[in-house]
């Protein structure tokens, strides 16, 4: 059983998880909206034998504080930063899931130099489109209305790969139920800042760390033709797709998912 810690830092108490030697290359494992730090738990378990594995939960989420300043990812990048600082981390793989992603690029444009190597995972790296924001503040209205039943019961469509609802409805469920115990004013306010998010694409050339980008096959949200365009614009970088997976690649996947994982960084 993975044990919960708690750190304070940029004003709130941030909890996470840690596995592995203490004197190990450090992976930080982000998870993606509006999820939390136990997405990853398949992933600690597998790759603790070798690194010094932790996964936090982003300010609001799990069972971190949210606090009082406006979410934006470039708060949630500055929290990623002063997790390094609190934790003592020079450098660090990162790791990042979909909104995990976006943090991840926010802060390695801050302090390239504290990222071993990079994981873009379901994630992409252009702003919302003027269709995509207006559909995040109906969507926030709609949940300040009727609450998150629904938005739970309809986000989990676009999550997971068709065969996924069948072969792994422990993951499905869990998905569910992280949905519906996220605080609705906590993704409320999640929505607002990935609706504010600025691009990153225009970064991704400036890029000079390995980098892996996954995807899964059937991701509706970031599907594989993104993930191959961020990929083509990272020199060197590497791009691998996960057969039977939609956008929640490690959950759905997870044995296919540590590989490419562990093979990564192996090589690098």
């Amino acid at each position: 059983m993975h044990i919960e810690k708690g750190i304070h830092l940029n004003g709130v108490e941030i909890s996470y998880l840690e596995e592995g030697a203490a004197n190990a290359l450090p992976i930080i494992f982000i998870h993606g909206f509006p999820f939390n730090k136990w997405m990853w738990s398949r992933q600690l378990d597998s790759m603790k034998h070798l690194y010094r594995c932790i996964a936090y939960d982003v300010r609001g989420h799990g069972q971190s504080q949210a606090g009082e300043k406006d979410f934006s990812m470039d708060l949630f990048g500055d929290d990623l930063l002063a997790f390094f600082d609190a934790l003592k981390i020079n450098k660090a793989v990162v790791c990042g899931l979909s909104m995990g992603g976006y943090i991840a690029l926010n802060a390695i444009r801050k302090q390239p130099d504290r990222f071993a190597a990079l994981l873009l995972v379901d994630t992409q790296c252009g702003a919302d489109t003027p269709e995509g924001r207006e559909k995040r503040m109906k969507t926030i209205a709609f949940i300040k209305k009727n609450g998150l039943q629904v938005y739970a019961d309809e986000s989990l469509k676009n999550l997971f790969a068709a065969g996924s609802f069948q072969s792994r409805q422990q993951e499905v469920q869990f998905i569910h139920q992280t949905i519906l115990n996220t605080p609705a004013e906590v993704i409320c306010r999640t929505l607002q800042a990935l609706a504010d998010r600025k691009e990153s694409c225009s970064y991704l050339p400036k890029i000079n760390t390995p980098v892996c980008v996954m995807v899964g096959i059937e991701d509706k949200l970031t599907p594989p033709d993104v993930a191959q365009k961020m990929a083509d614009s990272i020199t060197g970088s590497t791009l691998r797709v996960i057969e039977n997976a939609g956008h929640l690649t490690n959950l759905e996947q997870p044995i296919a998912f540590n590989k490419v994982l562990a093979d990564f960084l192996n090589q690098h």
